[in-house]
Formats: structure tokens, C-alpha cells, sequence
């Protein structure tokens, strides 16, 4: 009896310091969750700040690759982003991305870049756009310049 009274005098003493020391003992640090990046959302917003954010279906995924792969000389212009906002628009782009053809490679086998050089574009736009026309839009590549629904993907410009 003298045992278990000083066995259970041992354990009342001894718990609140083990309490204590499991209350005060600091733990590791979580990790804050990655941020997901939507590649649409991302796309709209980077590339609309400067032109029209084309469909992704313009290009192959090929030259998507090759557009966001060198940012840094994107036709003429420093548009470099951080590494994870250009994987998750190239990664949108690559995932809806237009089929390859026989226009989308140039001669030297490097992916083609210009929608504007694409023949079906050439095809639509052949005696289409006048001079007056084309020095108002700037460029061929300013397409709401003449198709007012073209950032929603709809160039009917009936």
C-alpha cells in the first residue's frame, strides 16, 4: 500500500511539468500551401495588359513552347514573367492549343510565331483589309481593330 501511495505521489508531482513542458515545446513551422495558378486567368491578364490575349488555337502547341520559352524577346519586347505564371500559361496554351500544319513550321524547322503569317489567316484576310484600314489597325495583328468581338473569340465582322 505504502508503494501505491508513493507511485501515485510520483505521478500527481510529476504531471504538470509534463504537461507543461508538451504545452510550451515549440513546433515545426507549417508550410504555406502552394499557390495554384490559373492558366487561363493568368494568360488573359498578362498578355491582354499589352494586345489581344489570342485564342491558344491560333498555334500548335510547338509554338506556343517556343513563344513562352524565350519571353524575354517576345517580338521586339521584354515580357518576361516569374517561373511559375509562365508554366501554368504555357501549360494552358500547350493544353489548347490549334492542330500542326503544314504552315506552322518555318523553313529553317523552327515553330512559326506570327498568327498573322498562318495561311489560313492570310487566306481570310486576302483583299480584305484595305490600306486605309490596316494604317488605322497599326498592325495585322491588332485584330480588334476591325473584329469588335475578336477578344471574345468571335470575328464575324459582319
Amino acid at each position: 500500500m505504502k508503494r501505491l501511495t508513493l507511485t501515485l505521489a510520483a505521478i500527481l508531482v510529476s504531471a504538470p511539468f509534463a504537461f507543461a513542458q508538451t504545452a510550451t515545446t515549440p513546433t515545426a513551422p507549417t508550410e504555406a500551401p502552394a499557390v495554384v495558378i490559373d492558366g487561363q486567368t493568368a494568360f488573359n491578364a498578362e498578355c491582354s495588359g499589352c494586345h489581344m490575349a489570342f485564342q491558344a488555337r491560333f498555334l500548335p502547341a510547338a509554338s506556343w513552347e517556343a513563344m513562352m520559352g524565350d519571353l524575354k524577346n517576345h517580338f521586339g519586347e521584354d515580357a518576361s514573367l516569374d517561373t511559375a505564371t509562365t508554366a501554368a500559361i504555357t501549360d494552358y496554351l500547350v493544353a489548347n492549343a490549334g492542330k500542326p500544319g503544314k504552315d506552322t513550321t518555318l523553313a529553317d524547322g523552327k515553330p512559326l510565331l506570327r498568327i498573322t503569317e498562318r495561311r489560313w489567316f492570310v487566306g481570310e484576310h486576302k483583299g480584305e483589309v484595305s490600306a486605309k484600314s490596316l494604317a488605322k489597325a497599326g498592325t495585322m495583328s491588332n485584330c480588334t481593330a476591325c473584329h469588335k468581338g475578336a477578344a471574345n473569340g468571335n470575328f464575324d465582322d459582319d
